[in-house]
């Protein structure tokens, strides 16, 4: 009988670790990223009171007109620079980057270097 490994399993496993590591404050709060099939999800976790300060993602009504004809990447792009507006509105300027289990590439990487291009730091 054949074997296929459970990706998601792997990846939970593997956030599980990273997180027994990093946590978010209010001064400095976990950026966090989720990867569905069809959308990417960014959200800014303060660990100590176990609030989300701010969030993004493709499902923004800001965002729907401009993804049409986008990629995947460019809208993991477009996501990681309107969560780091939102961010700085909100007095946020440095986070501590979560990437909630999944390889740093392809739209992760893409989330990241919009939140750094407009101006965040991690």
């Amino acid at each position: 009988m054949i074997n296929k490994k459970d990706r998601n399993k792997i990846r939970k496993a593997r956030h599980e670790r990273i997180r027994n590591k990093i946590s978010g404050t209010a001064d400095r709060p976990r950026m966090n990223v989720y990867r569905s099939l069809n959308n990417i999800y960014v959200q800014f976790i303060d660990d100590v009171a176990g609030n989300t300060l701010c969030s993004a993602s493709t499902m923004d009504a800001e965002l729907k007109g401009k993804l049409a004809e986008a990629t995947k990447s460019e809208a993991a792009k477009m996501v990681g620079e309107l969560a780091a507006k939102r961010a700085s509105a909100k007095g946020i300027s440095e986070v501590v980057f979560d990437r909630g289990g999944y390889l740093y590439t392809g739209r992760v990487a893409q989330v990241a270097e919009g939140a750094r291009a407009a101006g965040l730091k991690f």
